[in-house]
């Protein structure tokens, strides 16, 4: 303390002035003369310090607010932390409920602010050298270094947070509100996530995590009734069951194949056939198959090109050993020749043919025509004996009535009243003569022929 009526401030320094222990002023460098009747105090501040470490300073600034030119005051509230930058250059880092004030004209200074409720990665690089100097923020930070070969999970509360890609080197936050837990991973020594964590990062990830899991994270699905091919830098490492999957994406090329193994149906459409009697026809087959060993499937590649053309050689094979009419009598028979063909080959690749049938077989417009022709003649050819047989049958018939009629009189009469009732119903009047024996003796008699 400097009593007198004469006070000097250094170069580089700036002094608070005090009369009767309350403030008057703010001096910078230079003389200043008092008068001797007041009590005087002075502190003296040595510039090259930043920081200035006084109790009632947020109070006198704002009793003062000319001090705001000389003085910057930055404050952080219990979930804020503060960078405070001096030149763009880190300068330090202001922990949460706290305060400082730091003499202006030494630098352009500036801070930013962050929640710690929110952020738990410092963006600013630099922050881990002021960290490992420090000692007082070691217990606030963790610095973490991750190797080419390594990532890590960021878990927060116990949900992931983010996942950090290899060669990260960052300074997390790690003091009150932070509950933070950092599991590291060997790419060298893993290669898939577990399976909960692979169902978790499919769905309602933020923004942030979700662009994060995309860049590093390969996730695939495999739908029930099928198996996937696992294949990493171009090499096979084996088959997944149906379920959600995730593999780490650095240092890898990963794909997974799918393949199907519920029933599917092919058609093969339109195909021109010779049957063995040289009659071109248009056939149509469709089958129903299933794939039975996947790992077999895989080895041939294209497998549903594969059965195709299986089905169309078979069915020209087993259409060229045939006639046209051996075909048309009885398509069965094609359907179970065309299916002991294919089942060595599609054995062989895995997969199994559960139905098979030809649904069309078109005839060309000339031979249509001349099988139309047939059938009309052999129609016509049936017609004509159905009618001389019907023919036969009348007369043998007739025959057979008129012997009984000669043989039996009562027969005869009974055949001359249903020629009279016959008669009778055609007639609007009839005049009868010689009473109702006249009517039954002389108008209808059938008489046996003269001999």
């Amino acid at each position: 303390m400097l009593l007198g009526k004469v006070i000097e401030v250094p170069e580089n320094h700036r002094a608070l002035l005090f009369r009767d222990g309350r403030f008057i002023k703010l001096l910078e460098a230079g003389r200043l003369r008092l008068p001797y009747w007041h009590q005087f105090s002075v502190e003296m501040y040595d510039l090259d310090t930043l920081e200035i470490e006084r109790t009632g300073l947020k109070s006198m600034i704002r009793s003062h607010p000319e001090l705001s030119e000389f003085m910057w005051r930055v404050e952080t509230n219990e979930f804020q932390v503060a960078l405070i930058y001096r030149d763009e250059e880190l300068y330090d880092v202001l922990l949460p409920d706290s305060e400082v004030t730091l003499w202006q004209g030494r630098g352009a200074l500036r801070a930013s602010k962050y929640d710690i409720r929110e952020r738990l990665v410092f963006p600013d690089t630099k922050l881990k050298y002021l960290v490992r100097k420090t000692a007082q923020l070691e217990p606030f930070f963790q610095l973490l270094e991750l190797a080419d070969h390594e990532v890590a999970l960021l878990y927060r509360d116990g949900h992931l947070y983010d996942i950090l890609p290899p060669a990260t080197d960052i300074v997390l936050w790690d003091g009150p509100a932070s509950n933070v837990r950092v599991e590291k991973i060997d790419l060298h020594q893993s290669q898939a996530l577990p399976e909960t964590l692979a169902r978790d990062l499919r769905f309602d990830l933020p923004a942030a995590l979700e662009a994060r899991v995309k860049k590093l994270v390969f996730l695939t699905e495999v739908p029930e009734r099928h198996r996937g091919l696992l294949v990493v830098n171009g090499r096979e490492e084996g088959w997944l069951d149906p379920g959600y999957y995730a593999f780490w994406r650095p240092g890898r090329t990963i794909a997974v194949s799918l393949v199907d193994l519920r029933l599917k149906m092919v058609e093969v459409s339109g195909q021109e056939i010779l049957t063995r009697d040289r009659v071109s026809l248009r056939l149509n087959l469709s089958a129903t198959y299933r794939v039975v060993d996947a790992a077999r499937v895989a080895e041939v590649g294209g497998y549903e090109s594969h059965v195709y053309r299986a089905l169309q050689l078979a069915l020209r094979e087993a259409v060229g050993t045939r006639t046209l009419d051996a075909l048309l009598e009885d398509k069965s028979a094609l359907n179970g020749d065309v299916r002991e063909l294919l089942d060595g080959d599609l054995d062989a690749v895995g997969v199994e043919v559960i139905d098979i049938g030809v649904k069309d077989i078109v005839l060309p417009g000339d031979m249509k025509s001349i099988l139309n022709r047939v059938v009309e003649a052999q129609k016509e050819a049936e017609a004509n004996l159905i009618r001389r047989r019907e023919e036969t049958q009348a007369a043998r018939a007739l025959h057979n009535t008129a012997k009984m009629m000669e043989n039996s009189p009562t027969v005869m009469r009974l055949k001359e009243l249903e020629a009279l009732e016959r008669i009778t119903a055609k007639i609007d009047r009839l005049s009868v003569y010689g009473g109702l024996d006249g009517l039954l003796g002389e108008l209808v008699k059938l008489r046996p022929p003269s001999t």
